[in-house]
């Protein structure tokens, strides 16, 4: 029999709880009848429980060794192991409709795997997987609720509503994590548009939220300048991480118009310049 060992290169960390491997892929109990792309499937703790679940199922696998084994164990995956990096792959080319996303994710790049699912927004309906706690505290964190409410929080909650399942202890890994795990569930919410530049929507909240401990008047500056027209709102006032969703579309709509101004007023000074120099 082939044992596979945790890659610490790969950040792994191989769930040894059945019963906490259930509840992970019930987690899509709701989706039978879409396609399902497990992420790092390892030696298939997850895996059968998604079969036993009669989900259509694929697997992303890195692990050359670990997918020999998905492929000898799982003989009903013939065709459907993709041994890549999932942050590299376009999801459209393996499904042309909609589809869930699910895995037991290394803890390294687990933002980046929400990332990547918030790219493909439009065939992702549901994304779920086991965490760091941390992480999952961050994506489920309402604005308000303190420095748990960041980036990750910001750019993913206009699309996904994000719902903190459970919390998983350490000692149900091999090799333990140094961290405590949660699972998390992001469904796709019914907004199609932000009603703004998605641009510089991403562009208000990373620049709000690199100096979170500023309020917005001084934090944003580089997009809206000194003295801008607007700075006396209240809004202003604020700390990123106590401003809603819709308040960081109505900052972004501001900047857009700020923007535009700032180019205008830089043509007029170009323009005075060339008449005063012709």
């Amino acid at each position: 029999m082939t044992i596979i060992r945790p890659k610490k290169s790969l950040g792994q960390h191989f769930l040894k709880d059945l019963t906490i491997a259930q509840r992970i892929a019930e987690t899509l109990s709701a989706y039978c009848g879409l396609p399902v792309l497990e992420v790092g499937a390892g030696m298939g703790v997850l895996t059968r429980f998604l079969i036993a679940g009669n989900h259509n199922l694929s697997v992303v696998e890195i692990d050359k060794k670990a997918s020999a084994y998905l492929r000898q164990n799982f003989p009903s995956l013939e065709g459907r192991i993709y041994t890549k990096d999932f942050l590299q792959m376009n999801l459209s080319e393996i499904y042309d409709a909609k589809f869930c996303v699910i895995g037991n994710y290394p803890y390294y790049i687990s933002s980046q795997i929400f990332f990547k699912a918030l790219e493909f927004r439009d065939q992702v309906v549901c994304c779920s997987g086991m965490i760091q706690k941390e992480v999952a505290e961050r994506l489920a964190a309402k604005s308000g609720s303190g420095k748990t409410f960041g980036i990750l929080s910001a750019l993913i909650q206009p699309w996904f509503d994000v719902e903190y399942l459970f919390t998983v202890n350490e000692n149900v890994f091999d090799p333990p994590p140094k961290v405590k795990s949660a699972v998390v569930r992001l469904t796709r919410n019914g907004r199609n548009d932000l009603g703004c530049d998605e641009a510089m929507y991403k562009k208000v909240v990373k620049t709000a939220f690199n100096q979170r401990r500023k309020t917005l008047r001084n934090s944003l500056k580089p997009l809206f300048g000194k003295d801008f027209r607007d700075c006396h709102l209240p809004v202003f006032d604020k700390r990123p991480e106590q401003i809603s969703i819709n308040q960081f579309i109505d900052l972004t709509l501001m900047a857009e118009k700020r923007t535009e101004e700032r180019r205008n007023e830089g043509l007029t000074k170009e323009t005075k310049f060339i008449i005063r120099n012709p």
